[in-house]
């Protein structure tokens, strides 16, 4: 079920995504040659706290961090760690989730570390225009599916191809709720867009075969192919203007 929010619980949500968007900023600045992950992750919770937010991903499925960062073939749910240490050159995939006064921000970004190669940088470019892809498609009396075939066709024609094992989906005072949200697929399927869902919007993108799989840590999640992967996402609101795009600054 499909929970549909008010715009009260709408307003709600675009602080806890405000809040969100400061840990990302916070993220951007520090991603340098020669921190560790560990450090990203040291930062984000302690700028999440003195906010009056939670950590959404810390504890969840006994996640033991409370942001995820995947580094260059690492596709998603990297776990931050002070033996990995950023250098010149590579990507860096962050997931943060933020819980203020019971509702959740999710957002993700891939951030270049230092000079990037220029596939590497056609690759974060390409994921962020699909995710925009994705988010104009997100509007009052389209079907789900809209959204889906939208950041495919994008990521598609640009040579690169879209994770098919993982998915945005619901989000409100659930990290995770009704529905999924592929990205990939035919559209016109699939629930039509009502004013008040919410939506955490989430292209994995890789620069070779779509197929990943997960390490022994039950968590990191890789390319097969050892190519390089990104990542972007957005919690949006379906409103009758249009998506509103909850994960930003003001």
């Amino acid at each position: 079920m499909i929970v549909i929010k008010s715009p009260r619980e709408i307003d709600i949500m675009a602080r806890a995504g405000e809040i969100t968007a400061q840990a990302h900023q916070i993220v951007k600045d520090a991603v340098l040659p020669g921190i560790s992950t560990k450090e990203l992750d040291r930062l984000v919770e302690e700028f999440l706290h003195k906010s009056g937010a939670i950590p959404a991903f810390k504890g969840y499925g006994d996640f033991p961090a409370s942001i995820c960062t995947s580094v260059n073939h690492q596709v998603v749910h990297g776990i931050p760690s002070d033996d990995v240490i950023l250098k010149q050159g590579d990507i860096v995939s962050v997931d943060i989730g933020a819980i203020f006064d019971g509702y959740v921000g999710d957002a993700a970004a891939t951030y270049p570390v230092g000079d990037i190669s220029p596939e590497a940088e056609k690759l974060l470019q390409v994921t962020a225009d699909s995710l925009m892809q994705g988010i104009h498609q997100a509007v009052e009396g389209n079907r789900l599916s809209d959204i889906s075939a939208a950041i495919q066709q994008w990521v598609e024609a640009q040579g690169f191809s879209v994770v098919r094992d993982y998915v945005g989906h619901g989000v409100g005072q659930q990290m995770h709720e009704d529905p999924q949200i592929p990205n990939f697929g035919r559209p016109g399927f699939g629930p039509r867009l009502r004013p008040g869902m919410v939506f955490a919007i989430e292209p994995m993108v890789n620069a070779g075969k779509y197929r990943v799989k997960t390490l022994a840590d039950n968590w990191t999640v890789v390319t097969v192919d050892g190519s390089l992967s990104a990542h972007f996402e957005h919690t949006v609101a379906i409103t009758p203007q249009g998506p509103r795009i909850l994960t930003t600054l003001s």
